[in-house]
């Protein structure tokens, strides 16, 4: 049966995103997050009063503050927003923090945990703890004592470690980033050694491939995308994608509606249990959502509209069970699966497509279709496996299901993607 919807780019503006669940085994938790540290990453830089800070954040319809100190609490609960909490320390300057518990004994890393612990205040606001950003194996079996802390004197709190790309650097122990021969044992000792709660990585590569046109980098963020998915639900496992919202390097293009909503909409076609942005404020890179001057910038503007419809389809996607993924043929870069899918047989259209297939916890079968395309609108037409009566659309502004007609085929704007439930 074809199915067909008109999906429009943005939604409406709305009131502050909802409050993200304070408790990592929660349904709900389904963060839209700015990967920032709210003061900063070095002391001498810290921010007391932004001229755009926590209610500009909310505004932009993230559920998340970011990276917050332990003063920063009240103004998260009271916008609604939850944090994961940075230490209060004056030896917090910069990462190396962060990067020396292999240094520490296991009393000293199970009493920073607890301090930190303490900090929060057994404040709702606080959903968990920064530990580490971007690891090598070498540093994951102190980083599994430090989750292993917290879940013992924080239970369904998160202790927060983001991994590197799958472009980071292999080779000599002395010189590799992973310290790994391949990108899937890195996965693997993660989840052996560390023990997570989540798996978490960045992927900057829409930018890097200048808009998808070097196929090569292009690569990279499809087969990452897929094999943190694929070990993932191998493990039983939510996962998260951090994401590029500024120009990542001089020579690469700017954020744009489309390129935002493309790595968004990825995301969700995916099964990710969230959306984290890189970054916010942004010292050291243009074209942040908030400018040097403190100012919001037009990439602000963007991200709101883009985190709106994340926002609006949060509190489905959160019940939905990632079932497969499957590309139109040819697929945009080599090596993807192509439809047929178990739910979807094919989707004809003049721009490749992306395939989400998802199962509802009430049993309900759903479809996120994705637009690959950054250059130009295209309309879709879906063929399902089997004859389903109808289908509905859940609205990315108002995130209630919506009948539609589907005999016209639907349109998607460059890197849009549109929910369906099938039935």
């Amino acid at each position: 049966m074809v199915f067909g919807v008109c999906a429009g780019v943005f939604g409406v503006c709305r009131g502050a995103a909802p409050f993200a669940s304070a408790e990592i085994n929660n349904p709900e938790f389904f963060p839209i997050l700015p990967w920032d540290p709210y003061h900063g990453w070095k002391q001498q830089t810290h921010v007391e009063k932004r001229l755009n800070g926590f209610e500009s954040i909310a505004e932009c319809h993230f559920n998340m503050a970011g990276f917050v100190l332990p003063k920063d609490l009240r103004a998260c609960e009271k916008l609604g927003l939850g944090a994961i909490l940075l230490p209060d320390d004056p030896v917090f300057t910069n990462f190396n923090y962060f990067r020396a518990w292999h240094k520490l004994t296991d009393q000293q890393i199970e009493d920073r945990i607890k301090r930190i612990i303490r900090e929060g205040k057994s404040s709702p606001a606080v959903v968990g703890y920064f530990i580490n950003d971007e690891p090598g194996v070498a540093e994951f079996p102190a980083l599994g004592k430090a989750v292993a802390a917290v879940r013992k004197y924080a239970p369904g709190k998160l202790a927060y470690i983001n991994l590197l790309p799958d472009y980071a650097t292999l080779g000599a122990p002395d010189r590799s980033q992973l310290g790994t021969t391949n990108y899937t044992e890195y996965l693997e000792r993660f989840v052996a050694e560390v023990k997570p709660q989540v798996i978490s990585y960045d992927n900057y590569m829409v930018l890097y491939s200048h808009d998808l046109k070097d196929s090569g980098k292009a690569a990279s963020y499809y087969q990452n995308l897929l094999e943190v998915r694929r070990v993932a639900q191998e493990h039983q496992l939510p996962c998260l994608n951090i994401v590029c919202a500024n120009q990542i390097r001089p020579a690469t293009p700017i954020p744009s509606p489309a390129n935002l909503l493309f790595q968004a909409w990825t995301t969700l076609a995916a099964g990710y249990r969230g959306v984290t942005w890189f970054n916010y404020y942004g010292p050291g890179y243009k074209y942040n959502a908030i400018g040097p001057n403190g100012e919001k910038t037009l990439t602000w503007t963007y991200l709101k509209e883009v985190n709106a419809q994340v926002a609006a389809l949060a509190s489905t996607m959160s019940l939905l069970t990632s079932t497969g993924i499957f590309f139109t043929s040819p697929p945009p870069v080599p090596g993807l699966p192509s439809l047929p899918g178990s739910l979807v047989e094919a989707v004809s259209s003049e721009a490749s497509a992306m395939v989400g297939e998802f199962k509802h916890r009430d049993g309900g079968l759903y479809v996120v279709v994705v637009n690959l395309s950054l250059e130009r609108s295209a309309r879709f037409m879906l063929k399902t496996m089997q004859p389903f009566a109808l289908a509905e659309l859940v609205s990315p502004v108002s995130g209630k299901p919506e009948s539609f007609e589907s005999k016209d085929g639907f349109w998607l704007a460059a890197g849009q993607g549109v929910l369906l439930k099938l039935k």
